[in-house]
């Protein structure tokens, strides 16, 4: 993402040594350039503070862990659930991340696990063996150490108030069905399936269905995970799995996050034209253009734009819009979208990988630029205002 000015210039493209280069030495007037690095998902957040600590002595610049905004991040926002107990599930440190973002009420798929050992039944060499199975000696055994070993005090996770989906497990089978179990119990796995008439708040970060890695083609992502769970949730009840909130690209909320953190970066100052660097069509052009149409919304003191606005959560706080603060989307070509030709991608291809909450508007996914790379779309930027 990236914000300009006459005076104050803002960039935050996905992380290119080269293109922070180009920054340092080509932003060297009177303007300021500001970076907002915006990254979907990262298994551990150490990792990504690392990224931001290399950026930083890599080049003239200063990139601090402030600048740095995951897809979780805008769950600070959300404090209204801080204080519920919340399921967690992703892999990496999930637990960690969610208290460092104020949840003070946790629990794990894998704690889940160990309270309920007959919920996940899926792995046969992972399912608990019934005492007919045991060898009597391994009984007897067993019995022994029982009674040499210290009583342990019981796993105790509660009634759960809420579920937070950080990103694609590694045990698919695993979180899809203790998520189910929670949905379809009100938070009461323990129990047999009752579906509540008000269904318990899912939030839900990063919504890429595809991303694209060393392989040659794009692979499967949290959107691909959240596309079987709403499946086996509609299939299993008939209704439609409701989100209160999606978080990360092309989210309202990531936007809006990402936007304070520029102006943060700025000294304050707010800015006024925000270029979102990014290779996907569907998380980084669709919420760019939603987000210059709620800019514009805003402008007019009315409702902000529904587009692919999933989820009601709101944060505590509305941020003042400046008279004429603009985002506009600049589509780069060494992603998940490879550019076929001169023009921007057919509307009607790219919005089959969209999340089902998008709204399939084709004005959304056009973006306001095509270039080959990062370097280029910097380049795009300082030639606009410098």
């Amino acid at each position: 993402m990236a914000a300009t000015s006459r005076r104050e210039r803002a960039v935050a493209p996905p992380v290119a040594m080269t293109s922070h280069r180009s920054l340092s030495h080509k932003g060297s007037g009177t303007a300021t350039v500001v970076v907002v690095v915006v990254v979907m998902w990262a298994p551990r957040l150490r990792h990504a503070l690392r990224a931001a600590a290399a950026a930083r002595s890599a080049v003239a610049r200063q990139i601090s862990p402030d600048q740095v905004v995951l897809s979780y991040s805008p769950l600070r926002m959300l404090s209204s659930f801080h204080d519920k107990r919340v399921l967690v599930s992703g892999q990496g440190p999930v637990s960690d991340i969610a208290r460092s973002l104020g949840f003070k009420k946790v629990v794990s798929v894998e704690k889940l696990c160990e309270q309920h050992p007959l919920l996940d039944m899926v792995d046969h060499n992972r399912r608990p063996r019934p005492p007919s199975e045991l060898q009597p000696e391994s009984a007897q055994i067993e019995g022994k150490s029982r009674r040499s070993r210290k009583t342990s005090t019981p796993i105790t996770c509660g009634v759960l108030a809420a579920v937070v989906l950080f990103g694609e497990p590694v045990r698919w089978e695993t979180n899809l069905q203790l998520l189910l179990d929670v949905l379809l119990t009100d938070g009461r796995p323990s129990r047999a399936y009752r579906p509540p008439a008000v269904q318990l708040p899912v939030l839900a970060c990063n919504l890429d269905l595809l991303w694209m890695a060393r392989a040659p083609s794009p692979r499967l992502g949290h959107g691909m995970f959240l596309l079987c769970l709403e499946s086996a949730y509609k299939k299993l009840t008939g209704a439609e799995l409701r989100y209160e909130a999606l978080l990360g690209k092309p989210g309202l909320l990531t936007y809006r996050y990402a936007r304070r953190a520029l102006t943060r970066s700025n000294r304050h100052r707010e800015v006024q034209t925000i270029y979102a660097i990014g290779d996907n069509p569907m998380t980084d052009v669709y919420g760019a253009n939603l987000y210059d149409r709620y800019l514009a919304r805003q402008h007019k003191r009315a409702r902000p734009a529904t587009g692919s606005q999933a989820g009601a959560a709101e944060p505590d706080e509305e941020e003042p819009a400046p008279p004429a603060a603009r985002c506009r989307s600049v589509l780069v070509c060494t992603g998940v979208y490879g550019r076929p030709s001169a023009s921007a991608p057919a509307p009607e291809s790219v919005f089959l990988h969209g999340h089902r909450d998008m709204t399939a508007e084709a004005g959304l996914a056009e973006p306001s630029y095509v270039v080959d790379d990062v370097e280029a779309a910097v380049d795009l930027v300082l030639r606009r205002h410098l």
